[in-house]
């Protein structure tokens, strides 16, 4: 009996011995040392504000709320059927200014930004030879898919071309290129003396003669003037920005007296 008692007390003792030590009991964490709270989901970015179409006013003018920019309806071919030379843009010019169409002598020749802001590849217009090119049908069809800009001058001949979004620098030489005329509120009369240089216009016949022959030349120049991109992508279309930082109280007035100016010309 006794050896058997010895012989429990052994086993029990050994079940003991393999038995895991138990884990000590975690440390309760200081009252100051509690996890920060997780940050709040940041809102969602509401939706972009559709463009409001553009207004014809009915007396040859266009205006986009958007921008706050009147245009001329019609461009320099449509009105003369002539293309220009940069140095002699100023007649045509002078000669709307002159004019007062619509009642204002302050049209001018658009910057790369304010063209980018008509060119729209969800629009099409028809121009003269029956091609589209990229601006509200609200303009008159059958003018010239390219503009003059501000930005060229006699050494840097560039135009704006409404058939692909982008400014198209070429070697000085006779490139000839339609006027589409642009105003906004504020600005300055723009009469002759301004800039103005002898007229040097060209017919269909000759100014079409004149690109084809500076139309392998043109693409060496943009590339070389473009800039590189590391991505190794074409440049794409330009986006449209809002020029001048054109404030939504000045949009709104231009908007207004616009409107206006087109109703007070319906009753007369």
């Amino acid at each position: 009996m006794e050896e058997n008692k010895e012989t429990k007390t052994e086993k029990k003792d050994e079940a003991t011995a393999a038995a895991p030590a138990e884990k000590p009991a975690k440390a309760a964490a200081p009252a100051g040392d509690k996890k920060p709270a997780a940050k709040p989901k940041a809102a969602a970015k509401p939706a972009k504000k559709p463009a409001e179409p553009l207004v014809d006013n009915g007396d040859g003018t266009i205006v986009d709320p958007n921008s706050g920019l009147m245009w001329k309806k019609t461009d320099a071919w449509i009105d003369t059927h002539k293309f220009y030379l940069w140095t002699g843009h100023r007649e045509y010019v002078e000669k709307i200014n002159t004019e007062k169409f619509a009642g204002f002598d302050s049209w001018r020749v658009p910057s790369k930004a304010e063209a980018a802001t008509i060119f729209n590849k969800d629009k099409e217009c028809i121009d003269k030879n029956g091609s589209v090119y990229y601006i509200d049908p609200i303009f008159e069809r059958g003018g010239v898919g390219n503009t003059w800009i501000v930005e060229c001058s006699d050494e840097k001949i560039i135009r704006y071309d409404f058939k692909t979004g982008v400014d198209t620098p070429y070697p000085p030489a006779d490139i000839w290129a339609s006027i589409r005329l642009v105003r906004k509120e504020g600005d300055p009369a723009n009469l002759p003396g301004g800039s103005g240089q002898p007229a040097e216009t060209a017919t269909e016949d000759q100014a079409e003669t004149t690109d084809a022959a500076t139309a392998t030349a043109a693409p060496a120049a943009a590339a070389s003037a473009a800039p590189q991109s590391s991505g190794g992508g074409k440049k794409g279309p330009l986006k449209n920005k809002r020029p001048g930082g054109i404030t939504d109280a000045e949009r709104a007035e231009m908007l207004k007296n616009a409107k206006a100016h087109a109703a007070n010309k319906k009753k007369g």
